[in-house]
């Protein structure tokens, strides 16, 4: 059930900009907020079931806020809301990124140390910089995603549904590179 639930909600996360754009033609934004609320409500839940995931208090207000934030979509029933949901996730994950910088272990530190338990300080230093550059594209992505709200559904889509998902695909392949060479010079 668990695999079944966390490939539900993942596959809404990466096409929630298709099923919007083409959805909004036959249905009301509040359908969409009342799915979204669901699917947070399922990962919430999630969380809550598995004893090896302990949420920080960033991560449980950026919960909390997301879920507000569905509640508002679906009693407004608001295009313009709804559309802005890429950018709240941008800032949430920022608030999550951006807490574990001022409160260590980062995020960045926390999944390395899943493959490498003892990463040494240099390590510590170099997923802190990858955080930290996270952080600046999560502020990026909120700006540039919430201003195509303003542009044409097709805009929204473009940049929502393919060009942020490219840039963080470049993100994560230039980090990996990054990686290797600083891997190879500390050898």
């Amino acid at each position: 059930m668990n695999r079944v639930s966390n490939a539900m909600v993942v596959g809404f996360a990466l096409t929630y900009p298709l099923v919007v754009y083409f959805g909004l033609q036959h249905f009301e934004p509040r359908i969409f907020g009342a799915l979204l609320g669901a699917l947070l409500l399922l990962r919430k839940w999630q969380s809550v079931r598995s004893c090896a995931t302990r949420l920080r208090p960033a991560e449980r207000l950026s919960a909390a806020v997301l879920g507000a934030y569905t509640l508002t979509i679906v009693a407004s029933n608001s295009e313009l809301l709804l559309m802005l949901y890429p950018a709240v996730v941008s800032l949430s994950l920022l608030s999550v990124f951006g807490s574990s910088l001022l409160c260590p272990p980062t995020v960045i530190e926390r999944m390395a140390r899943l493959s490498e338990p003892d990463l040494p300080p240099s390590g510590v230093s170099y997923t802190r910089r990858v955080t930290q550059a996270w952080c600046a594209f999560f502020v990026f992505n909120a700006v540039v995603s919430a201003t195509t709200m303003f542009a044409s559904r097709d805009v929204w889509l473009l940049y929502n549904g393919l060009i942020a998902y490219l840039l963080m695909g470049v993100l994560f392949a230039g980090e990996w590179l990054v990686r290797l060479r600083v891997r190879r010079r500390a050898a």
